[in-house]
């Protein structure tokens, strides 16, 4: 089962993640090479978002990945949301 992390992002985002890029990005590229983290990035135009699909057998993947990311420990994601995705096309 496929499960989307949702990301709202704070005001001058793409700003203020520039300290915590580097931490963020280990973080999720250690979760990609354990197969659990299956495609991420930020939405553009505006850039105030950002989903990240994660294939496990439940959401606690996805939701413990959002608990410890240095992005939404140091503030810059005001709310994180977690739904499952039926895939019916790939995968």
């Amino acid at each position: 089962m496929y499960y989307i992390l949702f990301y709202k992002t704070v005001e001058n985002y793409l700003e203020r993640r520039v300290p915590l890029r580097e931490k963020h990005l280990a973080y999720a590229n250690a979760s990609y090479q354990r197969g659990e983290l299956f495609i991420a990035g930020a939405l553009a135009d505006p850039a105030d978002s950002a989903v990240l699909v994660f294939k496990g057998e439940n959401s606690s993947v996805a939701e413990e990945f959002a608990k410890n990311d240095p992005y939404v420990l140091n503030g810059l994601i005001t709310e994180w949301k977690v739904r499952p995705w039926t895939v019916v096309i790939g995968g």
